[in-house]
C-alpha cells in the first residue's frame, strides 16, 4: 500500500483534528483569532482575515453566506469541526465561525485541513 493512500484512512482524522484545535487555541491566546458571525464577517471584509473556519453543523444559511463572502474576498474557507468543539478550543461555549488573522497560523491550520480533501470548501490562489 502506498503511504499516500493512508491519507484516506479515517485514523488520520483524530490526529489532524487535535492539531487543528491546538492551533486554533494558540491563535486565540495570541489574539490572532476572532469568532462569531459578526466579527468573522467584519475581519474578512476589512482584508484582515487569512482563513475562515465554519462549523460543519452550522446552518446552511451561515455556510452559504460565508462561502459567498470568502469567494468574493478571496479568503480560504473550510467546513471543520462542530460548534461546541470550535468554541471549547477558544475558551467559549460554542462558535459557528471563526477567522484566523495571522498568516503563519492560518497556513499551519490549512496544511492540516488539506490532509483530508473532503473538508476543503474551495481553493483560492
Amino acid at each position: 500500500m502506498d503511504l499516500n493512500d493512508e491519507k484516506d484512512n479515517s485514523g488520520l482524522r483524530p490526529i489532524v483534528e487535535k492539531k487543528v484545535f491546538s492551533y486554533i487555541g494558540l491563535a486565540a491566546k495570541a489574539g490572532s483569532l476572532l469568532s462569531g458571525e459578526f466579527m468573522t464577517e467584519k475581519s474578512v471584509k476589512e482584508g484582515k482575515g487569512k482563513l475562515v473556519i465554519v462549523a460543519e453543523d452550522a446552518s446552511n444559511n451561515t455556510k452559504k453566506m460565508f462561502t459567498n463572502m470568502c469567494t468574493y474576498y478571496k479568503v480560504p474557507i473550510y467546513f471543520f469541526g462542530e460548534k461546541t468543539k470550535l468554541g471549547h478550543a477558544i475558551g467559549k461555549e460554542f462558535r459557528a465561525s471563526l477567522v484566523l488573522l495571522d498568516k503563519g497560523l492560518a497556513d499551519a491550520v490549512e496544511k492540516q485541513l488539506n490532509m483530508f480533501n473532503n473538508d476543503k470548501c474551495m481553493d483560492i490562489h
